[in-house]
């Protein structure tokens, strides 16, 4: 199929079968011989090309069953030549198409980058979150549930070529030794930021999207007036409406709907699989994050030996040459040994000092050589001190303080709950009935704030964010009035736009699902 990139004559074989390709772009399916050479100059050939070696390059294009070759019985001749001209007619075949098709995938792949977007997986969050409502709503059109899971799928095939795209080229930058150091530092420097950047609440994305795959899976067929399905039973609904939506064709090889279901199927296990796969195991969004921070240390340890390289600009032969050169420019003698005495901080014995265990043994008039030998410590021949031996000291009590602590720990968890206990609302109300705060539940309303904040709003406008413990979540709607909310603390006031706010903490959220799942039912 690829025989046609190699040889001689391979540029020529590919503008034409590039020429081909940009035909059916605009739907022409048949090229005549003077519509060929007409679409190669379309293409960027300008090489001088006669017919005989146009013919005989369509011709081997032919044998390798990349070219149809079909007489145009259409056309009206009016002599010979022209009939010999304009009589066949080529077209690309299947096997054609694919080739072409594959060669210009191979270079969009080598043109192209690896990214971690997190666009990518709020579009998921979106999409997802999308199709559990238009299975709740009966007054949804079945078309309208086909293009968003065609919009789903799509994202997900961006997350996962974009992400094994990313991870071959990091794994090759960690590999990689840069000639120019400059350049490198500054690549592997951007990358780590860039890693980090990523990093930021993607467990909060990934359990949004986790949250509403849930949700999808738990709607039963109420959306389209049958009996209410059991749980599990959205996910077959949503490809049931799907499939009306998607209006297959039909085709001479037989239904093409369980091929079709059957590709469905295995992109909703794919999408499983990534954040919240059936058999309880990791994740693959996980492992993800775990592959983006073992890059991050691995580059940052790189990162730390070129800077040490950097500190250190000659080696050791390059030193010893340089004081070869002082010592050749010393003064006189003395300079060379005060030369030796800085270089090699050679002197005299630190041990000297030291005495025997029985100094009546020796006098002090006898040579070292005859009196017993005194042992010398290894500490005092790498640090120049000798050990001292004390008395062990106490061993701390720190019984008090582990109680003091796990007192200021119970302390602050009962502050942390009374202020849940405050924000928690039964149903959703405005941000101004909050009114007057403490400074402590006044913190943790911003924090809530600054998470909805921080997530893109859905198809409804709302944005949903829990905290880090998953213990409590936030539903944040703009106010349809424009008003704005006066909040008041000890230390001041803070003013901006009067959202619709609910907070439902773990113990309320429960109710909540399940009456939610009595009005679906």
């Amino acid at each position: 199929m690829f025989r046609f990139t190699t040889g001689d004559r391979a540029p020529l074989y590919a503008a034409i079968l590039r020429a081909f390709g940009d035909a059916n772009e605009r739907l022409v399916t048949a090229l005549g011989l003077d519509d060929v050479r007409e679409r190669l100059r379309g293409v960027g050939w300008f090489d001088a090309l006669t017919d005989d070696d146009l013919v005989s390059a369509l011709k081997q294009l032919g044998e390798w069953q990349l070219l149809d070759v079909v007489q145009n019985h259409a056309e009206n001749y009016h002599t010979a030549e022209e009939y010999e001209r304009r009589n066949l007619q080529y077209s690309l075949t299947r096997r054609g198409e694919a080739a072409f098709a594959g060669v210009q995938h191979a270079l969009a792949v080598l043109a192209s980058t690896g990214a971690l977007q997190t666009a990518v997986l709020d579009a998921i969050a979106d999409r997802v979150a999308e199709l559990a409502a238009l299975l709740g709503d009966a007054g949804s059109t079945d078309r309208r549930v086909f293009s968003t899971l065609q919009e789903l799928e799509g994202h997900l095939d961006a997350l996962r070529s974009n992400t094994k795209q990313f991870n071959g080229e990091l794994q090759r930058l960690l590999r990689a030794d840069g000639t120019d150091l400059a350049t490198f530092h500054e690549v592997k420097a951007a990358t780590v930021g860039y890693l980090q950047e990523f990093l930021t609440n993607l467990d909060q994305r990934a359990h949004a999207i986790a949250s509403a795959i849930s949700r999808v899976e738990a709607r039963g067929g109420g959306a389209s007036g049958g009996e209410a399905a059991g749980e599990g039973d959205g996910v077959e609904e949503l490809w049931r409406r799907a499939l009306r939506g998607a209006e297959l064709p039909p085709t001479a090889g037989g239904d093409p709907a369980p091929a079709w279901l059957s590709l469905r199927r295995a992109r909703w296990d794919g999408l499983r699989a990534w954040f919240l796969p059936a058999d309880g195991s990791s994740p693959r969004v996980e492992q993800l994050h775990h592959v983006a921070r073992r890059a991050i240390v691995t580059l940052l340890q790189v990162l730390d030996r070129i800077t040490e390289s950097r500190r250190r600009s000659s080696s050791a032969a390059q030193d010893f040459r340089e004081l070869a050169r002082w010592f050749a420019a010393a003064p006189d003698e003395d300079g060379l040994h005060r030369l030796w005495s800085a270089a090699f901080g050679l002197g005299s014995a630190r041990h000297a000092h030291l005495v025997p265990a029985d100094p009546e043994l020796s006098g002090a008039s006898e040579s070292w050589a005859t009196v017993p030998p005194v042992e010398v410590s290894a500490l005092l021949r790498s640090s120049g001190r000798t050990e001292r031996f004390t008395r062990t000291g106490r061993v701390r009590d720190v019984a008090a303080l582990k109680a003091a602590r796990a007192e200021r720990a119970r302390a602050e968890r009962a502050e942390l709950e009374a202020a849940w206990s405050l924000l928690r609302t039964e149903s959703p109300l405005r941000l101004s009935a909050f009114g007057a705060l403490d400074h402590g539940t006044f913190e943790r309303l911003l924090d809530l704030l600054g998470r909805a904040l921080a997530v893109a709003p859905d198809s409804t406008g709302a944005r949903r964010a829990v905290t880090g413990d998953g213990r409590v979540e936030v539903v944040l709607r703009p106010p349809a009035d424009g008003a704005q909310a006066v909040l008041r603390t000890a230390r001041g006031r803070l003013t901006g736009p009067d959202y619709v706010i609910e907070v439902r903490t773990a113990r309320t959220r429960l109710p909540a699902q399940s009456a939610g799942a009595e009005a679906a039912g």
